[in-house]
């Protein structure tokens, strides 16, 4: 049978015309625009009451002890490193693939980043990498569960727990992920999720943070939450949630200088979409599996999932992933997807972040020199060629196309484009070197 000849080179597309309702996100109807309007109505956008309610509810969904909601995941990333002791001339440990708030923050309260490589099958900090980075004044190690995909937590809570140092896991990209059946952002000393409207779980703007540690909660809110740590008035006192009697001296005012409370229209729409949560994201699932079982015998192509029946899931599946095995780096494999109709596809957006001169030669805090040496007693700057995998994660890792509904009739499209283009491999060689 004659292959149609890719859409790259002349030939007709897989897809001609993307059906907007597979990708849509997030879904919001009446009830979340009710919710909305119903904190306008009342004038109440500043207020803490119905934060207060998600919080609470969003704390037995999790099964933790103590949420607090953000204005935005970056927010909530400092406070957690500050709260768990990250200050001037110390370390922290984060993969070098990842958004910026996973490290920038660190650089903030005087301390440097000593960033570690990836695996480049999961994406996630690779385990093998952290402990020799460890020194006398490593604080936390930041993991990330990048595009969904959970990280080896049996293995880096067993380093933290000999060096008897912090986890703080960035869940901005897996909410509602689980790692051999324990949900990501719980299993450490404190998670931390983005809630933008990018996200699995989006409510417009904010971030949370998830904790069972009881001492980290209050240093959280003693950092950014002043309404809530009490002060010499009746309204004040009614809403103190301090016990440490270190903290409570401080009452009344923020100890970073921050008001990191989530105004209210967010978390009323986050209400709404957490009743939902659960059974959309079960929905993207079985798109998003359905998907890769279709390609499982491609060549070259690898799915970027947890093992089926391993108990790990990729909850809402955020920034969906392939990647590749071949000879022939992702960006010429998107252009030839994209021409297909597939415009979901392009290499992976985040470089690697050691290389970045903010970690490098800024002076964040001027003090004359570089912030990421200013303090510590050593420099932990890296320059190109040392974390291999995170610098060539563009090579080999591609974002695909991120279904939200197990449309079985398109997603089969989808695939079948996938399938015209890496079966065409020589062609779409010798066509890019004839360009």
């Amino acid at each position: 049978m004659k292959q149609e000849r890719l859409a790259l080179l002349g030939g007709p597309k897989a897809v001609p015309e993307e059906p907007e309702h597979l990708f849509a996100w997030p879904i919001l109807t009446e009830e979340d625009e009710e919710a909305v309007l119903d904190v306008l109505r009342k004038r109440t956008m500043s207020g803490t009451e119905i934060t207060r309610t998600f919080e609470e509810e969003f704390a037995s969904w999790a099964g933790v002890s103590h949420t607090i909601a953000y204005c935005n995941g970056t927010a909530a990333l400092l406070a957690a490193m500050w709260a768990c002791g990250v200050g001037l001339g110390d370390e922290i440990i984060c993969p070098s693939l990842t958004f910026w708030a996973s490290a920038v923050p660190a650089l903030t309260l005087g301390a440097a980043v000593n960033f570690a490589d990836v695996d480049p099958h999961t994406l996630c900090i690779d385990p093998e990498d952290i402990e020799h980075r460890i020194g006398g004044r490593t604080k936390a190690i930041v993991v990330v569960h990048y595009c969904a995909h959970p990280c080896d937590m049996d293995r880096i809570l067993a380093i933290a727990k000999r060096h008897s140092i912090k986890v703080i896991e960035d869940t901005s990209h897996a909410q509602g992920s689980l790692y051999k059946g324990r949900m990501c952002g719980t299993m450490g000393d404190v998670g931390v999720m983005s809630l933008m409207s990018a996200k699995s779980f989006a409510i417009g703007e904010g971030g949370m943070l998830l904790t069972n540690d009881r001492q980290i909660f209050e240093r959280c809110i003693a950092y950014g939450f002043y309404e809530r740590t009490g002060a010499a008035s009746e309204f004040f006192s009614a809403n103190n949630e301090i016990t440490d009697k270190t903290l409570l001296q401080y009452s009344g005012l923020p100890l970073g200088g921050f008001k990191h409370r989530m105004h209210q229209m967010s978390s009323a729409v986050g209400r709404v979409q957490l009743k939902h949560y659960p059974s959309r994201i079960e929905e993207i699932q079985r798109a998003m599996h359905y998907f890769w079982d279709l390609l499982a015998d491609v060549p070259g192509l690898i799915a970027h999932r947890t093992e089926p029946g391993s108990g790990s899931t990729m909850g809402g599946w955020y920034s969906a992933h392939g990647l590749l095995d071949l000879d022939i780096n992702a960006a010429l494999i998107c252009r030839a997807l994209q021409a297909e109709g597939i415009s979901a596809c392009a290499p992976t957006r985040n470089k690697a972040l050691h290389l970045h001169p903010v970690f490098h030669t800024a002076d964040v805090l001027r003090t004359g020199k570089p912030t990421m040496i200013a303090f510590t007693e050593r420099d932990v700057r890296q320059g190109e060629g040392s974390l291999p995998h995170a610098e060539g994660a563009q090579d080999y890792a591609f974002s695909i196309p991120w279904f939200k509904h197990c449309d079985v009739p398109w997603i089969e499209r989808y695939a079948q484009g996938f399938k015209k283009v890496f079966s065409q491999l020589d062609r779409l060689r010798k066509g890019a070197e004839g360009q």
